[in-house]
């Protein structure tokens, strides 16, 4: 029996993780593939005039079973992967995009949407229902419906190619990432680095059969290096390493890969009537056009350079107080934690005994119940993919409202970062509001067996950042499965995210739990004030970084042949010219290794961080004028997240504010 092919007979028919081999996934995509195209047979063959119901609503139903088990799968991949796994992989991404493109380029099907879509304006539809009606025939129009056979063909064989080539650019990157460990016996090589860290880099020789101390890749093992080790060479060693990710000429390298996609990406969206690849993606966005994204991206650079200057002039005066005169890259975390400390006395390593991971995660469960009602409670009766996940349910006035997997910690098999996802959708259907399952996962250092597992500030704030884009999910009270949630326009989703990330910069709030995880002593005042101050520090460097990333991203997507005659590295160093503050090493580079635009769904879309930020710093700001925890305006903002890709996203906060967002809100928080 495979359970993937099964109703789930569990709570809330949560996903049956213990009962799941791998054998059973390939089988599983192959039998539910048949049947969503026997869903899609059904609905183009139906004999009856084509309707709303019969043709759009029923498309938005359809091959419920197969979205379930991918979800299932494709998290399992970034969360838990392992060969195995990563070869099912290889042969699933080409089956489900075969089987879309089938979709996509189905005339009769077509012929059918169009048909509904043609007599719309006499047709008496509610508001999110026109939107579901436009948002699925101009994705058919994106997918190629209008084209004729033979560029059809052309258009599924490009989609096929990218899909296979995303996948593997991510393994690659994972792979490269585990494929480098520090190994140190000698612990004068450590100095600097504080005691709980190093009882973690023990811990992790002893997981190699190493006496000693091992510094991996892995975030939690390596920004602490680069934040504390007063080791120079080591910090050089490391952050090249880092650097050099897939981009070593080696087995795992992408270089290659990234010229085939990105020459992809550009064919897919010439055959498709577009002049770039980022021409194709930013119709769909709030931004709509690339020029408006330069125009937004230069408009912050010229703003922020000066104070990203000033700020580098800073640190170039502490590294020369230490005798450097050649301050690089590498140096930056290690000066720039020093200037902190010097500045706010802000140390992150004394601040992490008031952070316990899970005193934090109280904290975020009791502001979202502040502002909207939810109450979690820890339930051990679902089952789970790894034993280090919780599961929780989550109610309002009693009933439930969704089904959350909390992950935290890094291991052999989960890809690094943070991130939050969904392994069911909130959809109505039959008189019956079927609740989401969400998952959020980080990768916090792993409790030892004195000290649980404590947070750098910056750790808290990526735990808040998840746990606004899990409300997106947890709160969608939509009709549709294709609009519920995250379904949202690309450079809108992540405002729930950064705006929930502001609270933890209130002095108010975080007295409420910054609290030593031994003494119970709440973080001193003027430790909650320097912490409040300290948000906008080195603002000026992390928004030129922010947009150097953005930049990057539009000028792989908007330059047509402009790397065919370059190298990745030289290509790199041109577009981030202008945001480059250090030396750039000629044995590093960041494309390799930035998933976010090769593997994830930020191609053309990365400079949405700013943007969002735009949104949140003037959403944040409407909270401050009239009290953090306003239940109003948490009402309003409740019915904003709740709306998942229901309206146009300009108008849902609109709704919200009663204005358009200002960048101005941007700027005042950034640099006053």
């Amino acid at each position: 029996m495979n359970p993937l092919l099964e109703k789930f007979n569990t709570k809330y028919t949560s996903s049956p993780f213990e009962e799941i081999k791998e054998e059973h996934y390939l089988p599983a995509f192959q039998e539910l593939v048949k049947t969503s195209e026997k869903e899609i047979d059904e609905i183009t063959n139906n004999s009856e005039e084509p309707t709303f119901e019969n043709t759009i609503e029923a498309m938005a139903f359809s091959g419920e079973q197969l979205d379930r088990v991918s979800n299932i799968f494709f998290n399992i991949n970034s969360a838990e992967t392992n060969d195995e796994i990563q070869k099912i992989a290889q042969e699933v991404s080409p089956l489900l995009t075969e089987f879309s493109s089938k979709i996509s380029q189905n005339e009769k099907l077509f012929e059918r949407i169009k048909n509904v879509y043609d007599q719309k304006n006499a047709l008496t539809l509610n508001e999110e229902q026109e939107m579901l009606l436009n948002e699925t025939y101009k994705g058919f129009v994106r997918s190629g419906a209008l084209l004729n056979e033979e560029d059809k063909k052309k258009l599924e064989k490009i989609n096929m190619d990218l899909s296979i080539k995303s996948l593997q650019f991510g393994q690659n990157a994972l792979a490269s990432t585990n494929a480098y460990f520090k190994h140190i016996t000698n612990k004068d090589e450590l100095k600097g680095i504080p005691e709980a860290i190093l009882q973690q880099y023990e811990e992790d020789a002893k997981e190699k059969d190493l006496e000693g101390y091992v510094i991996t890749l892995q975030y939690p093992s390596y920004l602490p290096a680069m934040t504390y080790a007063e080791n120079r060479e080591l910090r050089k060693e490391l952050a090249l390493a880092n650097g050099k990710k897939s981009f070593d000429g080696g087995e795992f390298d992408n270089q290659n890969l990234i010229k085939e996609i990105v020459k992809l990406r550009q064919e897919k969206a010439e055959l498709l009537g577009y002049k770039n690849y980022a021409d194709f993606v930013l119709e769909e966005r709030m931004a709509q056009s690339p020029a408006k994204v330069f125009e937004f991206l230069n408009e912050l650079l010229e703003k922020a350079t000066p104070y990203a200057q000033k700020e580098i002039e800073e640190l170039k005066s502490l590294a020369k107080a230490d005798g450097i005169n050649d301050i690089q890259s590498y140096d930056h975390t290690f000066y720039a934690e020093k200037l902190r400390k010097q500045k706010f006395d802000i140390d992150d390593e004394e601040l992490k005994p008031y952070f316990q991971l899970e005193k934090v995660q109280e904290a975020v469960f009791g502001l979202t119940g502040k502002l909207f009602g939810l109450e979690f409670k820890e339930i051990t009766d679902v089952q789970k993919y790894h034993q280090d996940v919780k599961t929780y349910e989550i109610t309002e006035n009693g009933n439930f409202k969704a089904l959350l997997y909390a992950d935290y910690h890094p291991r052999k098999g989960k890809r690094a970062g943070a991130w939050m996802t969904s392994y069911k959708n909130q959809y109505k259907q039959n008189g019956e509001n079927s609740r989401p399952h969400i998952s959020v996962v980080c990768n916090f250092t792993k409790p030892t067996k004195d000290i649980p597992s404590l947070l750098t500030f910056q750790e808290v704030t990526t735990l808040f950042h998840e746990f606004g884009h899990a409300l997106h999910g947890i709160l969608a009270d939509t009709q549709y499965p294709n609009l519920s949630g995250t379904s949202v326009k690309w450079d809108f989703v992540e405002l729930p995210s950064q705006f929930l990330e502001n609270y933890c910069y209130e002095p108010e709030f975080l007295k409420t739990f910054a609290k030593h995880y031994q003494t119970g002593e709440i973080l001193p005042n003027e430790k909650i004030e320097k912490l409040s101050q300290s948000k906008s520090f080195m603002e000026g460097y992390q928004t030129l970084r922010q947009l150097g990333f953005g930049l990057l991203d539009m000028a792989y997507h908007t330059e047509v042949g402009a790397l065919e005659n370059k190298t990745v590295k030289a290509f790199e160093v041109e577009k981030t010219a202008a945001t480059n503050l250090y030396p750039s090493n000629p044995e590093t580079a960041v494309s390799p290794s930035f998933s976010h635009i090769f593997q994830g769904g930020y191609s053309a879309g990365y400079y949405s961080y700013k943007w969002a930020e735009v949104l949140d710093a003037d959403a944040f700001q409407y909270f401050k004028e009239n009290g953090i925890f306003n239940p109003d305006i948490a009402a309003k903002y409740k019915v904003l997240l709740s709306s998942g890709g229901t309206k146009n996203p300009m108008e849902l906060y609109k709704n919200f504010r009663g204005r358009e967002p200002k960048v101005e809100s941007l700027l005042k928080r950034a640099f006053g």
